[in-house]
């Protein structure tokens, strides 16, 4: 095979979390422009079916939504019937859903930092970005190792590797106990999606799954010009990532182009995470 063809997904079929949100459609975008077939899983069905028929309609690939609450098995389960029913294989996952928990602040108190946190928020968002992950790796994986082959990239962060820098979200006006945060659970999901990487690398290596982890850095999206500046001065190339960015990185995990490589952790993030 020559080294272009490694990159080819003709006709392959992947399955991607999140696909309505502002990664999620990169993503699919990435696997269409290489041949694949995108199934786009969200809940939120009006930017999700966008996604999948604007995919359908640019890349003259089949593409398909679904609406898929990640967190509910029986909604995983039934999504991963209606992907077999359509497609009649899975070649690979995305685990890209996550709930971007907000950073602010409250008169009296900011509701994203430790002490102020609930219990409800915590179990909310790894519900989505912890247990989604792996009961869709569970669900969809199993149908790969059915069929002896299969890819799964789990979406991270470079603060999975890395802790939030808090500083870059203070603000002169507040006071110490109302000063925003990045929340808690960014960062734990992050680094438990790392680790569910690993695990699921040697778990499925004997049937010929490959699982690894893409980090992705600050991804510009018109933040607040202030925010910007404080970020790219912890960034060794000076800017944040543009939204496209991470493409070339899901296409090369996805392909055979890394054949040999599992349980990897591939951070993009202009080099923050080394500083």
């Amino acid at each position: 095979m020559s080294l272009a063809g490694k990159f080819d997904l003709h006709d392959r079929v992947f399955v991607i979390t999140g696909g309505g949100g502002l990664l999620g459609e990169q993503h699919a975008r990435a696997i269409a422009e290489f041949g694949g077939r995108p199934v786009v899983l969200d809940v939120d069905v009006v930017r999700g079916a966008r996604v999948a028929s604007e995919i359908s309609e640019m890349y003259g690939v089949r593409s398909q939504f679904i609406e898929c609450d990640i967190s509910d098995e029986a909604d995983v389960l039934a999504a991963k019937e209606e992907c077999v029913d359509e497609f009649d294989r899975i070649d690979g996952l995305i685990n890209n859903a996550t709930i971007d928990p907000k950073v602010g602040a409250s008169e009296g108190g900011s509701l994203s930092r430790l002490e102020d946190f609930s219990i409800e928020q915590w179990e909310r968002e790894l519900k989505v970005g912890l247990t989604g992950a792996m009961l869709c790796s569970k669900v969809f994986g199993q149908e790969m190792a059915r069929r002896g082959r299969g890819v799964i990239v789990n979406i991270a962060s470079d603060l999975g590797v890395i802790a939030p820098d808090q500083r870059i979200y203070r603000r002169a006006q507040d006071s110490e106990a109302s000063q925003p945060v990045k929340p808690v659970t960014y960062s734990v999901i992050k680094h438990g999606v790392i680790g569910l990487t690993k695990y699921l690398a040697t778990y499925w290596a004997g049937r010929n799954i490959r699982v690894n982890a893409l980090s992705p850095g600050g991804v510009y999206n018109g933040q607040d010009e202030s925010f910007v500046d404080k970020v790219t001065q912890l960034i060794p190339m000076s800017r944040m990532a543009h939204v496209d960015e991470m493409q070339s990185a899901v296409v090369f995990l996805c392909s055979d182009a890394s054949s040999y490589m599992t349980g990897q952790n591939l951070i993009i993030d202009g080099g923050r995470s080394v500083w």
